[in-house]
């Protein structure tokens, strides 16, 4: 039986794909981004147990040399989030597909559809190909959608099912030059890039997103390059404003936010280059 491994839910979000959604955060990403807002949910957790020593409300426990966690007892600080070492969380929680079409049940006349996100939610694709099958038979309203930083080769011919029930892709072109790319996120950008074009060509890419570091990036050559890509589409370009919340402290003396003037230009560029649909957050 398939099984996923999540560190969150929100039950409703307005932020995550078109209209009110049910984001699915699964835990586990393949790259390491510098300013990953979310870094806790890139690991397993490895229990070493300092989460336990440091959770006030005795939420956190071991049984059978593992770190289970008691969602009734937490009250949500976030201390074994912040002293963990590992970019992981004592929190997460694994759903059968069952487990988890309950969930969607609970909140379906609420939202026009759901969004896998993540850490990368596509190296568990295999259950999220599952999920939106049984999803579009219960419920063949809601649509589905996949955040990705499109690190697998969807071309591929395993991922044709995956592709074949997700509605639309939403995806993070974090910088252009693979030098650049590699040192920020220790991945090269070959598939991204790829992915970029294989998803607009078949129609399924709702959103772009690229996140706007100044001094560190060359954000112009990849604004330029994505707004030729999906020029005179309804694909919409996302420009995001770097922000420190949650990006580790020992990371955030390299990355620097722009100005609104600068977000305002790049945006300027993605428009003269025919971009209809483009959003600064």
């Amino acid at each position: 039986m398939l099984k996923a491994k999540i560190n969150k839910i929100i039950k409703f979000s307005n932020v995550d794909g078109p209209g009110n959604r049910m984001a699915i955060f699964f835990q586990g990403c393949n790259f390491n981004c510098e300013y990953c807002h979310n870094p806790e949910t890139i690991n397993n957790c490895k229990n070493c147990f300092k989460c336990i020593e440091k959770c006030p409300t005795k939420s956190l426990y071991i049984k059978d040399g593992i770190v289970k966690w008691n969602e009734s007892l937490c009250c949500e600080c976030d201390q074994c989030i912040k002293i963990c070492k590992y970019d992981a969380s004592p929190k997460v929680i694994e759903f059968s597909l069952e487990k988890l079409l309950k969930e969607i049940e609970k909140v379906k006349p609420f939202i026009k559809g759901l969004t896998v996100s993540g850490g990368e939610s596509t190296l568990q694709y295999k259950f999220i190909t599952e999920l939106f099958i049984e999803v579009k038979k219960r419920w063949p309203k809601l649509t589905c959608f996949v955040d990705t930083n499109g690190s697998l080769e969807l071309k591929n011919k395993k991922y044709e099912e995956f592709i074949k029930n997700t509605d639309a892709f939403m995806l993070d072109v974090k910088a252009w030059n693979e030098e650049e790319h590699l040192k920020l996120c220790g991945k090269n950008v070959h598939n991204v890039i790829d992915n970029l074009y294989f998803l607009k060509d078949i129609g399924k890419l709702y959103e772009v997103r690229t996140v706007v570091v100044s001094k560190r990036l060359n954000n112009k050559v990849t604004i330029e390059n994505v707004s030729k890509t999906i020029e005179k589409t309804d694909i919409r370009y996302k420009i995001i404003k770097y922000r420190n919340f949650g990006v580790r402290k020992n990371l955030i003396a390299n990355l620097f936010s722009p100005s609104d003037e600068e977000l305002k230009k790049l945006e300027k560029l993605a428009q003269e280059l025919k971009v209809k649909n483009t959003l600064i957050i």
